[in-house]
C-alpha cells in the first residue's frame, strides 16, 4: 500500500471511530498464521528455533521448501493488510453512501472476501500439511512441499492484485465519502453554535420588553434536532446527520436575523400605524369632495361620461371605514406583538386606502380632462393625427409602397380617429367616449411602429 492510500485510511478510521462499532476480530486461525506469518514477512529463514538435520539432496529441498512456505507466508501476510485497509474503506463508503454504485461496491467486495478465503484456506492447509522441520523429512516430500506453497503463495499473489484493482475503482466513491465525513464535525459544530447564537439573541430582545414568542417557539422546535445531533452519525447515519444539521443551521440562523430585526419591526410597524391612520383621515376628507365634483359632471356633460362614477362616494366611505376598521385590529396586534398578524393587517389597510385613493382621485382628473377637451378638442385630434403621420413616415422609410402588414392597422387608425371626431357632432357629445377612443388610436399605432422598428433590428427611424 503507499503512503497516501495508508494516511487515507488512518484519517478515515479515525473518523469512523466515532460513527461505527469496532471492525470485527479475524478468525482464530487466520490470527495464530498471521503472528507467525509476521516473523517471515521480513524476507529470510534464520529463526533461531529451526532446526536442520541431515544433508544432501533432502536438505537442498527442504530449504526451497522452507524459502517457498516463507515466501507464502509474506503474500498471505501483504494479502491480509490489504483487506484489513480496503475493509475500513468500504465501511467509510457504507456509512455516508447508500447509493447503487455503493451497494455494487459492497456486493464485489464480499465476493472478493470469498476469494480471499478460498485462497487463504488453500494456503492455510498447505502449512499444515508439511512440517518442514520433521528430522525424517524426505527430498520428494519436500519437492510437493515447495510446489504446493508455491502454488499457494501465486494464488494470494493474484487475488491481492485484484484487491488492488478493485480499491482503485473505489476512487470517486471512497473520494466523496471522505469528503463527508471530512464535513461531518464542523457541519455539527456550526449547527451547535447557531443554535447558541440564536437563544441568545432571542434572550437580548426579550430584554428590551418584547416577548417574541413564535420565534421562542421555532426555536424550542428544534431542541429534539439538537438531541439526534448529539446522539450521532453513528445512530442517525452521516447523510443524514449532515442534513440535519444544515436544516437546523438554516433554521437557527433564520431565528437569530428575525431576533435582531425585532426591535426594528417594532418600530417599523408603529411608523406605519401611525402614517396609515393619518392617510384615512385625509381621504375620509377627500371622500366628502367627490359628490360636488359629480354633481359638475351631470350638470355639465352626457350621463355616458359620468355614470361609471356614480359609485365612487359611497365605495370611498365604505373602503375608509373598514380601513379604520382593520387599523384597530392592526393596532391590537401590535399591542399582543403578533407581528405577522399585523403586517398582514397593515398591508389590507393600504390596499383599501390606495383603491379609495385611486376612486377619488379618477372624479377629479376626469372633470379636469373632461373640462379640457371640452373647451379644445382640436388639441387632442392634433396630438393623434401626429403620431399617425409620425407612424406613417416610419413605414415608407426606404420604402416605395407601404408593407400591408403596417399600412393596413395605420389606415384603421385613421378611420378611428375620423368616427371619433364625428361622435362630438351634436347637442351633448360624448367627450369621455372621444378621449378614451383617442387614446386606444395612440396606443394601436405604438404598437404598430414597435412592430416596425423590431423588424429592422431596433434601428433609429
Amino acid at each position: 500500500m503507499t503512503g497516501t492510500r495508508g494516511a487515507r485510511r488512518r484519517d478515515a478510521a479515525d473518523v469512523l471511530a466515532l460513527v461505527l462499532l469496532p471492525l470485527p476480530l479475524l478468525a482464530a486461525a487466520r490470527a495464530g498464521l498471521l503472528a507467525n506469518a509476521g516473523a517471515f514477512a521480513g524476507g529470510g529463514s534464520g529463526g533461531g528455533a529451526r532446526r536442520w538435520f541431515g544433508g544432501g539432496r533432502a536438505e537442498s529441498q527442504r530449504a526451497e521448501a522452507q524459502a517457498a512456505k516463507d515466501a507464502a507466508a509474506a503474500a498471505f501476510y501483504d494479502l491480509d493488510t490489504a483487506q484489513r485497509g480496503l475493509r475500513i474503506s468500504m465501511e467509510t463508503i457504507a456509512a455516508v453512501d447508500s447509493s447503487p454504485d455503493a451497494a455494487r461496491a459492497a456486493e464485489a467486495f464480499t465476493a472478493l472476501g470469498r476469494r480471499i478465503d478460498e485462497v487463504s484456506h488453500t494456503y492455510i492447509e498447505a502449512v499444515d500439511r508439511y512440517d518442514l522441520d520433521r528430522v525424517d523429512l524426505d527430498a520428494a516430500t519436500a519437492s510437493g512441499a515447495r510446489t504446493e506453497l508455491t502454488r499457494a503463495k501465486d494464488e494470494l499473489v493474484r487475488v491481492r492484485g485484484e484487491l488492488d484493482r478493485f480499491e482503485q475503482g473505489l476512487g470517486p466513491l471512497l473520494a466523496t465519502a471522505e469528503s463527508q465525513l471530512a464535513r461531518l464535525a464542523p457541519a455539527v459544530e456550526r449547527a451547535r453554535a447557531a443554535l447558541l447564537a440564536a437563544s441568545r439573541a432571542l434572550d437580548a430582545v426579550r430584554d428590551t420588553g418584547l416577548r417574541a414568542d413564535d420565534l421562542a417557539a421555532r426555536l424550542a422546535a428544534l431542541a429534539p434536532e439538537l438531541t439526534r445531533l448529539n446522539e450521532g452519525a453513528g445512530r442517525h447515519g452521516v447523510p443524514q446527520t449532515l442534513q440535519r444539521a444544515d436544516r437546523v443551521l438554516r433554521e437557527a440562523e433564520a431565528v437569530r436575523a428575525e431576533a435582531e430585526r425585532l426591535p426594528e419591526r417594532a418600530a417599523e410597524t408603529d411608523r406605519r400605524l401611525v402614517s396609515l391612520r393619518t392617510r384615512a383621515q385625509a381621504l375620509a376628507n377627500r371622500a366628502a369632495s367627490v359628490e360636488p365634483v359629480l354633481s359638475e359632471l351631470r350638470r355639465r356633460f352626457s350621463a355616458a361620461c359620468w355614470q361609471d362614477l356614480q359609485p365612487v362616494p359611497a365605495r370611498a366611505e365604505r373602503d375608509v371605514r373598514r380601513a379604520e376598521e382593520k387599523l384597530a385590529e392592526a393596532g391590537r396586534a401590535r399591542e399582543e406583538q403578533r407581528w405577522a398578524d399585523a403586517t398582514a393587517l397593515l398591508g389590507t389597510v393600504r390596499a383599501l386606502l390606495n383603491a379609495t385613493d385611486e376612486a377619488v382621485s379618477a372624479a377629479g382628473d376626469r372633470l379636469r380632462r373632461l373640462d379640457a377637451v371640452s373647451k379644445d378638442p382640436q388639441r387632442e385630434i392634433d396630438r393623434t393625427r401626429f403620431t399617425i403621420r409620425d407612424a406613417q413616415r416610419l413605414a415608407m422609410d426606404g420604402r416605395h409602397t407601404p408593407d400591408p402588414r403596417h399600412a393596413g392597422p395605420l389606415d384603421e387608425a385613421v378611420a378611428r380617429l375620423e368616427r371619433a371626431v364625428g361622435g362630438l357632432e351634436g347637442r351633448h357629445p360624448d367627450y369621455w367616449h372621444f378621449l378614451a377612443e383617442t387614446e386606444a388610436v395612440r396606443a394601436s399605432v405604438g404598437r404598430v411602429v414597435e412592430r416596425i422598428r423590431e423588424e429592422r433590428g431596433g434601428g433609429a427611424r
